[in-house]
């Protein structure tokens, strides 16, 4: 219920630009308009849960670790399992963001004839959702030439380096592909485990969908169905100079499926800041990932600690010495 529902939602999207733009004609609604709502809403809501992560109270160091903590001279330590400074955290913060190391060493564990039970990793999904990341960075990128004149250089060459496998005109780009292929994993993954399908709600579906719509429109119109390249980038550096309006002459061809692409986009870029795709900012500020484990080497004090009226065992047997004697427990006094 949970796909098919997604899937429905993500359709309708797609079918509001189209019915928006070719029937109503209202394209300064959905290439203006949208657009900037749409980031306006990214900046205040990324900024809105960077300063509520930012003020959550972290009393103590509570880093995920699953190796030998650094303690007396002669005990091996693990230095990136188990960081005891910043050099160290900052690189265990460096293969996670850049390699995606846990997911990497994540491992599961099935019980087998015998009974047996064994212990094995996920490798495929690593390597999918390394796809996934890196392809849709590239793709950002590569987008910035309609935003940027004149286009920088390294933009350039990493146009350059994605359409290295040249196949006819146009150029065949890697990174669009793979995010589909990456995207489609993702999706079937979700599908076909039973596991994963039940505990995967309309919040894990309706994202990948919505790249998926990204992905699928973009290389429609980059190799089927074509539009105006020099109007879209009239439209798109009249709203990064913030001197918008729509081209003169029209996106030519299949506009629709230029406006259903933005569209999507648009809702992606909104959705972001209240979603799981968040992660993206939360890993930085997550403090079992950030924090080095040196609670051997410095003491931890919570500064919201109250005082707190305490009754010492001298106390307390004070109070009890009498009864205590009497049944036979011994005492200090």
């Amino acid at each position: 219920m949970n796909i098919l529902l997604s899937f429905i939602v993500v359709c309708v999207i797609g079918l509001i630009p189209w019915i928006g733009t070719t029937v109503v004609n209202l394209q300064f609604l959905f290439g203006i308009i949208i657009p900037y709502a749409a980031v306006a809403t990214l900046l205040v809501g990324v900024v809105y849960r960077i300063v509520k992560w930012a003020n959550s109270p972290v009393p103590f160091r509570i880093p995920s670790t699953c190796g030998q903590q650094k303690s007396l001279p002669w005990i091996k330590r693990n230095r990136i399992e188990n960081p005891s400074n910043i050099f160290e955290t900052t690189i265990r913060m460096a293969l996670e963001i850049l390699l995606f190391r846990s997911l990497f060493r994540n491992t599961r564990a099935e019980l087998r004839e015998g009974p047996k039970l064994a212990y094995g990793g996920f490798p495929w999904l690593w390597l999918a959702a390394l796809v996934f990341h890196y392809a849709f960075l590239t793709v950002v990128i590569r987008h910035l030439r309609f935003f940027l004149e004149p286009v920088p250089f390294w933009i350039n060459w990493l146009n350059a380096l994605d359409g290295l496998m040249q196949v006819g005109l146009p150029v065949f780009m890697m990174s669009g592909l793979a995010l589909l292929a990456a995207v489609s994993y993702l999706i079937a993954r979700r599908i076909i485990v039973p596991q994963l399908r039940y505990i995967s709600l309309i919040s894990d579906y309706f994202p990948i969908f919505l790249i998926f719509g990204i992905a699928l429109t973009g290389i429609l119109m980059r190799y089927w169905f074509k539009v105006e390249v020099v109007s879209v980038k009239e439209l798109t550096m009249g709203l990064a100079t913030f001197h918008p309006r729509l081209p003169q002459t029209g996106i030519d061809g299949y506009q629709f499926l230029f406006y259903m692409h933005l569209f999507y986009v648009s809702v992606l870029i909104a959705y972001f800041p209240f979603s799981k795709l968040m992660h993206a900012g939360g890993v930085f500020l997550s403090p079992t990932r950030n924090l080095a484990n040196n609670n051997r080497m410095v003491r931890h004090i919570n500064p919201w600690n109250y005082p707190v009226k305490i009754h010492t065992y001298e106390e307390y047997e004070d109070d009890f010495r009498d009864v205590m004697i009497e049944a036979g427990i011994p005492v200090e006094k």
